[in-house]
């Protein structure tokens, strides 16, 4: 699988690209979306980051929006304020109240999902040409737009413990500059679903004070820890420090196409977030600002998150169960205590791009792991998604994957 370039096409037409427009990567994750639309055969879907249907919350979202979104709501359909609706500020403050990622009014911005509270921040922070820092293997959407704002990337390693954080000094010496942004993946990390470790967490912390460097904590998969214990957030151990910019999102706990998320930060940031999105949106989609609230402020969360942790710990559980029957021989994968994601590499190798178009035939699609480093260091890896699969479905797919498997390797 692989994306197209569509940058030779418009310049063939003679138009006046911006040069930006050669960094603009897309997104390996998203384009998987429509290709799997296009498919008439039945496919077991590993890829997508996303919740199963089953598991968004439809029948509560739907009595909520009758009452905050009905005919007695009118003004849901206007414009909101750009930094967010009140009454929805009001009751993520509340809910996030005693957790770790607990706040003030001041911090909170609202995004169209976690994704706009990346580009703010890369907006904000990168001109052409600054070094930013990214997990190997990293969340594909985050290095594309890091890349967007014409950043230099440099890639640094992920164990079993979250990023390398002795490599990330290193590299960083040897590159003989220090980086404006470090992004990561802290907890249950996409792709590989690793969690970074409290040691590393206070260390990285205090490479970004020496450098100088923005902080930007992407941790979309935090509330939904199902094993072993919680881990501070860098949120909580900045304890206010400017530098540490805090990406949320309801798209993986609540559901993906409300495109609500929050960004929490130094109060000072906020008038240049909003003047940033009113050059984007205006103001995030208030019909589903509103839905967020009501599930908020109705109690519906703790629930939903209880529920969901327990079933994903099963699917993932059962999906490990079966990579061991189907590919104990020739693999080995990732044991993530919460999140969506397993990350597994094949030995012997495997060419996992060549994989994929013999695995769609057989009824199965993955990442492959090259998707998930600008410098394409997985070739042998792929990316599994086992919250958006019953475990009956996960065994037909991995069975497929392994007939794919054979056909590739001969």
């Amino acid at each position: 699988m692989t994306i197209p370039d569509p940058v030779t096409p418009v310049r063939d037409q003679g138009l006046p690209l911006a040069s930006r427009a050669d960094q603009l990567v897309g997104s390996m994750i998203d384009s998987s979306t429509s290709l799997l639309a296009a498919q008439s055969h039945d496919i077991v879907r590993f890829a997508m980051g996303s919740p199963a249907a089953e598991a968004i919350p439809t029948k509560v979202l739907a009595a909520i929006g009758a009452e905050e979104v009905g005919e007695a709501s009118p003004d849901a359909f206007d414009y909101a304020a750009t930094e967010g609706d009140l009454p929805l500020r009001q009751a993520l403050l509340a809910e996030l109240e005693g957790t770790s990622d607990a706040t003030t009014l001041d911090r909170i911005t609202v995004t169209s999902g976690g994704m706009q509270g990346l580009d703010l921040a890369f907006k904000l922070f990168v001109d052409p040409g600054d070094l930013v820092t990214v997990e190997a293997p990293t969340y594909t959407n985050g290095s594309a737009t890091a890349l967007s704002y014409q950043a230099e990337l440099l890639e640094v390693p992920v164990d079993d413990d979250g990023m390398d954080v002795g490599a990330l000094e290193r590299l960083v010496d040897e590159a003989g500059r220090t980086p404006r942004v470090i992004y990561t993946v802290p907890t249950f990390q996409n792709p590989s679903g690793a969690t970074l470790t409290l040691e590393r967490r206070q260390r990285l912390l205090e490479l970004a004070r020496r450098w100088g460097s923005v902080l930007l904590d992407d941790d979309p998969y935090g509330m939904l820890r199902f094993a072993g214990d919680d881990v501070p957030t860098l949120h909580e151990l900045a304890d206010g420090d400017p530098l540490v910019f805090s990406v949320r999102t309801f798209s993986k706990t609540v559901a993906p196409g409300l495109r609500v998320g929050w960004v929490d930060t130094d109060p000072s940031l906020q008038p240049l977030l909003i003047n940033a999105k009113q050059a984007m949106d205006t103001c995030t989609n208030l019909p589903a600002q509103r839905l967020v609230t009501g599930f908020l402020a109705g109690g519906h969360l703790d629930e939903h998150l209880r529920t969901q942790r327990a079933e994903y710990r099963r699917r993932k559980e059962a999906m490990q169960d079966v990579l061991a029957s189907v590919f104990g021989d020739r693999a080995r994968w990732t044991d993530p205590e919460g999140g969506f994601f397993l990350w597994l590499t094949f030995d012997p190798a495997v060419d996992t791009e060549a994989l994929f178009p013999a695995a769609l035939e057989e009824g199965v699609a993955f990442i492959p792991g090259n998707a998930f480093s600008p410098s394409r260091l997985f070739p042998d890896a792929l990316r599994l998604c086992f919250a958006s699969t019953t475990p009956e479905r996960t065994r037909e797919g991995l069975e497929r994957l392994r007939r794919a498997v054979d056909r590739v390797a001969g």
